[in-house]
């Protein structure tokens, strides 16, 4: 297992590298180029700059996130044969730069949504992202893309980049046409498209599940339980064609048993890495994100990690969304504190299980 942290680059994080290199056990990031919009090529001197800059901090850059599929794509229009190429030139950009997994979603429009960034938590006055459908109300997408915006406290955020969202109202009324099973058929068609290429790379390719696990705005959705990731596996038969498996988007729906879904799909050597926290149910569809420690959420962390060790063990990790704690402000769900907290705390899980498997 490597731990890895969340970076967005030097002129998009509050983070240092410095901060994150003194946390103990971390071995490198997962990263993100937040200025590229889909469908753009991620260039070999952009790559070389970032990666180098992790590496001269003593950290790996062997994961990288969000290089976004194009809305064309998964609309299946014509022009989405330019975007897979761009993302196949991407992939093997990135690959020689020493990265070895790719993190993306096949999510339409959104890629997660919260009803509030910044929930006080009572019991100790920090904030969290908080999800509540009912809070929806009669609110529609735009009015929720401009509420989102407004509360990121001017950092990007992930999968609400502006130019994504310009034509928002468009790219709705083009999916009202896609039903789930179409959807589904335009991911085949992408990754029949890049998977040779990460092949030949060396590359694997983990999916990012729907966050919150169940449709959104009546948009198709198909990554969001054990079956629909499994479909998923299936779509094109190979090792390059994996899971990032995240236990709070996976979680945010009690009814989804997160130690089976990474036991199954750890066994099938299907998980390109792990996203690990904690989620506390308030009601139905109703929830919040919670401190990693199991007790203060209803996730089981201790065998999430022990299905991680028995199925997968040789995986990156890192601590997904934190708490805002000790007067910290920042990209919500992104500061420092609670996510160093949570990835001190998810070693130590690790240590345990490894410790204790050993005496058996």
């Amino acid at each position: 297992m490597k731990m890895t942290f969340r970076w967005y680059g030097a002129n998009s994080d509050s983070v240092s590298l410095r901060q994150i290199k003194q946390i103990p056990g971390m071995s490198g990031i997962m990263g993100v180029l937040d200025y590229k919009a889909a469908g753009e090529v991620w260039t070999e001197d952009e790559i070389a700059a970032y990666v180098g800059e992790a590496q001269a901090a003593g950290l790996e850059c062997e994961v990288i996130e969000s290089v976004n599929v194009h809305e064309d794509i998964k609309m299946g229009l014509p022009s989405r044969d330019k975007y897979i190429e761009n993302y196949c030139a991407t992939i093997r950009n990135l690959a020689k730069h020493g990265v070895k997994v790719i993190v993306y979603n096949f999510m339409p429009v959104f890629d997660w949504l919260r009803t509030d960034l910044a929930r006080i938590m009572p019991e100790d006055g920090s904030n969290s992202l908080y999800f509540d459908e009912a809070d929806l109300g009669d609110r529609g997408p735009l009015e929720i893309v401009r509420n989102t915006l407004e509360g990121s406290n001017g950092f990007s955020l992930p999968g609400w980049e502006p130019e994504r969202l310009a034509e928002l109202e468009k790219t709705m009324k083009r999916y009202e046409g896609i039903s789930p099973e179409l959807l589904r058929e335009n991911y085949r068609y992408f990754l029949q498209g890049i998977i040779p290429t990460c092949e030949k790379c060396g590359i694997v390719m983990a999916c990012h599940p729907d966050d919150p696990a169940w449709p959104i705005f009546g948009l198709p959705r198909i990554a969001y339980d054990l079956d629909g990731l499994d479909k998923i596996v299936k779509l094109v038969d190979s090792r390059s064609n994996a899971l990032c498996l995240c236990s709070g988007s996976l979680g945010s729906n009690p009814s989804n048993d997160i130690p089976a879904i990474i036991r199954r799909f750890g066994e099938m050597g299907r998980i390109g890495c792990l996203h690990l926290r904690n989620i506390k149910f308030l009601g139905h569809r109703k929830f919040r994100e919670a401190a990693h420690l199991s007790s203060t959420g209803d996730l089981d962390m201790f065998e999430i990690v022990k299905a991680a060790y028995e199925t997968c063990p040789d995986t990156y990790i890192r601590p997904d969304h934190g708490r805002m704690i000790w007067s910290e402000t920042g990209r919500p769900g992104y500061g420092l504190y609670d996510r160093a907290l949570g990835a001190a705390y998810l070693n130590g899980l690790w240590e345990a299980v490894e410790k204790l498997s050993s005496k058996k």
